[in-house]
């Protein structure tokens, strides 16, 4: 009855796909910033009263992000 330790493979496979993740999460944060602020000088440049492009360059943003994420998970489970 006594308790046993993870194998370390077993430790480092859920370290890599923590660090991972985190990443992915990381990298969506920094499109997003980037795109919603590239849409922002536009809409400045082109004197927009409603926030056009930055809305769209972040749905954009958001929308590559989530395929990169499902490609990532896909190409995982195979």
């Amino acid at each position: 009855m006594g308790l046993t330790e993870p194998s370390p493979k077993k430790k480092l496979k859920t370290y890599n796909s923590y660090l991972k993740y985190s990443s992915l999460g990381i990298q969506l944060l920094v499109v997003m910033g980037v795109f919603g602020w590239l849409g922002y000088l536009l809409d400045r440049y082109l004197a927009l009263k409603i926030p056009v492009f930055m809305l769209l360059f972040g749905f954009l943003a958001f929308g590559g992000m989530m395929f990169q994420v499902y490609r990532s998970i896909n190409r995982d489970n195979s």
